[in-house]
C-alpha cells in the first residue's frame, strides 16, 4: 500500500495540488473558479463530473466562505471519494466456478486493449498476483496477429510459474486458441483461464468481430467471467473512445488502467468508470513484475492530495 500511495501521489501531484492552492487561496472570484473547472478538465474528469465537482465545491464555499487547506482537503476528498466510487465491486473473477455436475469450472478472464496499452504484460502480471494467492492459473495466447505475442506470454507464464496453451501455426485461429486454452483448463481443473486476445486496433471492424468470436466460441463451453478492458492512463479522451468501442463489442467488466505512474491525469479513473458503468479493477503503476496493483479508490484519493 506504501509503494502504491508513493506511486500515485508522485504522478498527480499536479492536479491535487494545484486545486488545493486555488481553493484554499482566499481568492476565489470568476477568474479562480475557471482555473479550477480548467484543472478539473485537464485531469480528464470529463465534463459532468467536472459539472458536479464544481457545484459542490462552490455550495462549500458559500456556505463556510473562505476556509484553510486542511478544510478545503476535507471538502475535497470527500467529493473525490465519491466521484470515484468506492461502493463499486472491484473484485477479480479468480476461483472455481459452481456447475449443476458438481465438479465446478474454472473461472475465464479474457483481456482486452489496443495496441501498445501493456496488455500482454498486464495478463502476466495479473497471473503472477494471482499465483501469489494460490491460485492454480493457466494462460491462452489467443493473440494470434502478433508474431512475438504468444513468446512475450509464454515467457511470463514461465516466470510465474503457470502453463501457457498456444499455437504452433501463424496466424492460427484466435477463436480455436482460446477454445483450447479453456478446455485444458477444465481438464487440468485449475482455478482460473487468462486468455490474452490480439491488440485489437478499435477501428478495424473485422478485428473487433473477431474479439466477439472469441467469446461467443469459448462461450461454447464456460462462461467468459470477465473481461478486462486494459487502457493507458496517459491516452486521455482517445482511451475513452476506445473503451466505447470495445463495450459495444463484448460485455467489458472491469479496466485495468495502464501507466498510471506516467500520467498527472488521475481523472481518467472517474470518466472511464461513469462512460462503461464498470469499474477501475487494476492499476499499472510501473514496468516491474509485481507494479500491478488492486486499486484502492481512497487511497488513491489520498494520494492525489497528498
Amino acid at each position: 500500500m506504501r509503494k502504491l500511495r508513493s506511486r500515485l501521489a508522485r504522478s498527480n501531484t499536479a492536479f491535487g495540488r494545484a486545486l488545493l492552492g486555488l481553493l484554499s487561496s482566499g481568492k476565489l472570484d470568476e477568474e479562480a473558479w475557471e482555473e479550477v473547472e480548467e484543472t478539473l478538465l485537464l485531469s480528464d474528469l470529463g465534463t459532468q463530473a467536472t459539472s458536479e465537482l464544481m457545484a459542490s465545491l462552490k455550495t462549500q464555499v458559500k456556505v463556510d466562505g473562505s476556509s484553510a487547506e486542511d478544510e478545503v482537503r476535507t471538502w475535497l476528498r470527500e467529493d473525490l471519494v465519491r466521484l470515484v466510487d468506492p461502493t463499486m465491486d472491484r473484485r477479480i473473477a479468480s476461483s472455481r466456478r459452481p456447475t449443476d455436475d458438481g465438479e465446478g469450472r474454472p473461472a475465464v478472464i479474457m483481456v482486452v486493449g489496443v495496441n501498445g496499452t501493456g496488455k500482454t504484460t498486464t495478463v502476466g502480471k495479473l497471473a503472477r498476483v494471482l499465483v501469489a494467492e494460490d491460485r492454480d492459473v493457466l494462460l491462452g495466447a489467443a493473440d494470434t496477429f502478433r508474431a512475438a505475442a504468444a513468446d512475450q506470454l509464454q515467457t511470463w507464464g514461465a516466470r510465474v510459474g503457470v502453463p501457457t496453451v498456444r499455437s504452433d501455426r501463424e496466424s492460427a485461429d484466435p477463436a480455436a486458441v482460446a477454445f483450447d486454452a479453456v478446455k485444458a483448463g477444465i481438464e487440468g481443473e485449475v482455478d482460473v483461464v487468462i486468455l490474452d486476445t490480439a491488440g485489437r486496433l478499435h477501428n478495424k471492424t473485422n478485428l473487433m468481430d473477431e474479439l466477439g468470436k472469441i467469446k461467443r466460441v469459448v462461450e461454447k463451453q464456460s462462461p467468459v467471467d470477465e473481461v478486462i478492458l486494459v487502457l493507458d492512463a496517459t491516452t486521455g479522451q482517445n482511451g475513452l473512445r476506445q473503451a466505447e468501442v470495445f463495450a459495444q463489442e463484448v460485455a467489458i467488466t472491469g479496466i485495468a488502467l495502464t501507466k498510471l505512474d506516467g500520467t498527472a491525469k488521475g481523472g481518467i479513473v472517474v470518466a472511464v468508470q461513469r462512460q462503461l458503468g464498470v469499474p477501475v479493477k487494476l492499476v499499472g503503476l510501473g514496468e516491474g513484475p509485481d507494479d500491478l496493483a488492486p486499486f484502492d479508490p481512497v487511497a488513491f484519493v489520498d494520494a492525489i492530495l497528498e
